[in-house]
C-alpha cells in the first residue's frame, strides 16, 4: 500500500473492518503523517505507540480543551459546550474536577457492585440460552454495561433501553442505521441532559446509596460538583460506560469464535480469564482515536507541528505496533508482554486515564466468564455488522448460535 492510498478520515473505510494495512503503512513510512479531511484541511496522524504515549502525557503541549477530542472542528457553540465536559478539559481544571468525581469510584463501591454484576450476568444468559441463538451485541454485550450503569447511578432498570437508544443516536450519527433524522445527535444529547437533570433534582431531595448521590454530595477543598458538572458527567459516563464496554465485549467474543484454540485455553483453565481481558482490550481498542490541539510550535518524531494544528492519536494503531508487540495481528491470550494502551482502550490516557477501567474489566470478566461457562460452543451464523465510524470500533449486530440449555436456578437479579 502507498501513502497516497491511506484514508483514515472516511467512515466508509471502516465498514468492512479496521484498515490495519493503512495504519501499518503509516507506522512504517510516516509515523506522524499530514492527512487531509473531507474538506481538504490538514491534521496530523500519530500512529506509533511511543509517540501516542508522548502526546497523551503532555497536555500542556497537546490540549484536549482547545479543540475538544473530536477529529473534526466543531462550530463555536458546540465547542463551548464540549469544553465544559471533563473529557475535554486540561489540567488544572481537569484535575480539580476529577478529584471530586473520584469520590464516586471508590474500590469499595466497585467491590459492592461485583456481586450484583455476577447475578445480572446470569439473568442475561438466562434470557437467551433456551433459544440457542441470539444477537450477541444487542442481547448480551449491551445488556451488562447498561444494567451496571443503571445500578451504579441509581437509574431505574427499565430506563436502560432509553440510555441505550440515546447513546446510539449520539455516537452512531454517521451510521445509516442510527442516523434517522438531521440533528439527532444534538437532540439525543439534550434528552440525556434532561434525564440527568431530573436525576440530580431527585437525589438532592431523596439521597440514596448510589454514585449519583455520592457525586452530588462529594466535596474536595470546599468545591462540589455544580448542577452543570453533574449533568455533563452523567452524559459522559452513560456514553463511555456503555459504548466502550459493549464493544470490548463483542470484539473479544468475536476473537474467541475466530480463534477456537484461544477459547479452549480459557475453557481448560478459567484462571486465564484475566489474560483474556487484557488481550481483548488490546485487540478491540473500542475508541480508535482522540484529537488533541497543539498549543505551541513543537516537534514530534522529527516532524514540525505548528500551534493550532490538529494532532490525532490513533490508539488502534498503537495497540498493533510491531515495535511493542510480537506478531501484533494474532490474538494471543498468553502474550508475554501486554503493554498495550489499556488506559485509552476505554477512552482516556495520561491525565485522562479511564475512571471506569476497573469497572469495565469487572463487567468483561463476569460476562465473558458466564458465556464461556454456559455457551462454550458459540458460533457466528452471519458476519457481524460493523458501525460506520472512524471513532468507535463498533459492532452493531453479531448473530450467533449455541447449544440450547436450561436457565440457571440461581437468582438473576439483585
Amino acid at each position: 500500500m502507498q501513502l497516497s492510498d491511506v484514508d483514515l478520515y472516511d467512515p466508509d473505510v471502516y465498514v468492512p473492518g479496521v484498515p490495519h494495512e493503512m495504519f501499518a503503512t503509516l507506522r512504517r513510512e510516516a509515523p506522524v503523517y499530514r492527512h487531509l479531511d473531507d474538506e481538504g484541511n490538514p491534521f496530523w496522524c500519530v500512529t506509533r505507540h511511543a509517540d501516542i504515549v508522548t502526546v497523551n502525557r503532555d497536555p500542556k503541549t497537546y490540549s484536549s480543551w482547545q479543540g475538544a477530542t473530536y477529529i473534526h472542528d466543531l462550530d463555536p457553540d458546540d465547542l463551548a459546550g464540549q469544553q465544559m465536559m471533563m473529557l475535554n478539559m486540561d489540567p488544572p481544571d481537569h484535575t480539580a474536577l476529577r478529584k471530586i468525581v473520584n469520590k464516586g469510584f471508590t474500590p469499595r463501591r466497585i467491590r459492592e457492585l461485583q456481586d450484583i454484576l455476577e447475578r445480572r450476568a446470569v439473568g442475561i444468559v438466562d434470557a437467551v440460552i433456551e433459544k440457542g441463538e441470539c444477537d450477541f451485541v444487542v442481547d448480551v454485550a449491551s445488556e451488562l454495561p447498561l444494567q451496571a450503569i443503571a445500578e451504579f447511578l441509581g437509574v431505574p432498570q427499565e430506563d436502560r433501553k432509553l440510555i441505550f437508544d440515546l447513546t446510539n443516536r449520539m455516537i452512531g450519527s454517521s451510521d445509516p442505521e442510527f442516523d434517522l433524522e438531521e440533528g439527532q445527535a444534538r437532540d439525543a444529547a439534550a434528552s440525556m441532559f434532561a434525564y440527568s437533570q431530573g436525576l440530580f433534582e431527585d437525589r438532592q431531595k431523596h439521597p440514596r446509596e448510589d454514585i449519583a448521590t455520592a457525586l452530588i454530595q462529594a466535596e474536595v477543598d470546599g468545591e462540589k460538583l455544580t448542577e452543570l458538572d453533574f449533568n455533563l458527567f452523567f452524559m459522559l459516563l452513560a456514553v463511555a460506560g456503555n459504548e466502550t464496554t459493549r464493544n470490548a465485549l463483542s470484539h473479544t467474543q468475536l476473537a474467541l469464535m475466530e480463534n477456537p484454540d484461544e477459547r479452549q485455553k480459557v475453557l481448560d483453565d478459567p484462571y486465564k480469564i484475566d489474560a483474556l481481558i487484557e488481550e481483548g482490550l488490546r485487540w478491540a481498542t473500542p475508541v480508535m482515536h482522540f484529537r488533541r490541539t497543539a498549543t505551541t510550535d513543537t516537534v514530534l518524531h522529527d516532524v514540525e507541528i505548528s500551534e493550532g494544528d490538529r494532532v490525532v492519536i490513533w490508539h488502534m494503531s498503537g495497540n498493533r505496533d510491531e515495535a511493542v508487540f510480537d506478531d501484533p495481528h494474532t490474538f494471543d491470550i498468553d502474550r508475554a508482554s501486554n503493554g498495550h494502551l489499556d488506559q485509552i482502550a476505554f477512552g482516556g490516557g495520561g491525565p485522562h486515564f479511564c475512571l471506569g477501567a476497573n469497572l469495565a474489566r469487572s463487567e468483561m470478566k463476569v460476562m465473558l466468564g458466564e458465556v464461556l461457562r454456559r455457551m462454550p460452543d458459540m458460533q457466528m451464523t452471519a458476519p457481524p455488522a460493523r458501525l460506520r465510524s472512524n471513532f468507535i470500533n463498533g459492532l452493531k449486530h453479531m448473530p450467533v448460535s449455541f447449544t440450547p440449555a436450561a436457565k440457571s436456578a440461581a437468582p438473576a437479579t439483585a
